[in-house]
């Protein structure tokens, strides 16, 4: 299914609307009698997805990311939507030790995570890294400056962010029973209308075939951070598209797949990009954190 492509269908006893948005297959399910204002409900959802996809993707040329990474050192200054989004950003960096970093994105350069064996040549990593680090940024609110051939990815952030904004448009609009669910990344906003929390599996990173079993969830984000489906293998070593920029190099020791839950789906894929970060110290820093998750490795 490609953007511009959706389908929308009664599913049981609630509705189900599907479409492509941030090169994921992305839900709603939303449990209302109602099909025309539960069909113009996930309309509205479908069209903030591609308007956050369309404003802050690193693959077009025409949105404020391209803006700022062809500056060329050059001054650019954003709207209140795009600055809040580089203030969590700022933080996230501040609160992982610098392992969060939205201008880590150059690293792919030299790192291609596609289920193959080449090895980059550590020197080549060194070089790419020298353009990594927010600490390099010059960001003095609403206005950002970077070192020519420095960019920014909000990738890290963006699926979860749509989530989020999209559950906050249907409660906004008055619904209180829904699952948003973009490429695994969850928010459910209530229970079923007859009380019951919404069913959710969870997928087993070594056979993506099969679920670890499922919970149930009446409220809050969930989000996953794995390397089920980009990874290198090399000598018999599986390398996680899971980076440390500090280093450039494929966090070690880190989990298969750590799942958590959090009140918000950002808060949810944050924790678990931060505990992936902490390589074999994962679970640790869970359990210090005090939420609920699921650690694989």
């Amino acid at each position: 299914m490609k953007q511009g492509e959706s389908g929308f269908t009664r599913l049981g006893d609630h509705w189900q609307g599907r479409f492509r948005a941030m090169a994921s297959p992305c839900e709603v399910l939303i449990d209302l009698e109602d099909e025309t204002l539960a069909r113009d409900l996930f309309e509205r959802v479908q069209q903030e997805a591609w308007r956050i996809e369309a404003k802050f993707s690193r693959y077009r040329d025409d949105n404020i990311v391209h803006q700022i990474n062809h500056a060329d050192g050059k001054t650019v200054c954003v709207d209140e939507e795009t600055r809040q989004l580089f203030e969590y950003a700022r933080q996230c960096h501040a609160l992982s030790n610098g392992k969060f970093d939205i201008t880590s994105g150059v690293l792919r350069e030299v790192w291609t995570f596609d289920g193959g064996d080449r090895l980059p040549d550590a020197a080549d990593v060194e070089v790419v890294r020298q353009r990594v680090g927010w600490d390099r940024v010059d960001w003095q609110p609403p206005c950002l400056t970077l070192k020519p051939g420095m960019e920014i990815d909000l990738g890290g952030l963006g699926k979860e962010y749509a989530v989020d904004r999209a559950a906050l448009l249907l409660h906004d609009a008055g619904c209180d029973s829904a699952l948003v669910n973009f490429g695994g990344d969850v928010y459910v906003l209530g229970p079923r209308r007859d009380g019951r929390g919404w069913a959710i599996g969870l997928e087993d990173p070594h056979s993506n075939q099969t679920s670890l079993g499922g919970l149930t969830l009446s409220e809050g984000g969930l989000a996953t951070s794995g390397d089920s489906h980009r990874y290198l293998l090399h000598k018999g070593v599986r390398y996680s598209h899971i980076l440390d920029p500090t280093t450039g190099w494929p966090v070690p020791d880190a989990p298969r797949s750590i799942t958590v839950l959090a009140p918000t789906c950002l808060q949810a894929g944050m924790l678990a990009t931060f505990a992936m970060l902490q390589g074999a110290g994962a679970e640790a820093f869970l359990d210090d954190e005090g939420v609920k998750y699921w650690c694989i490795r």
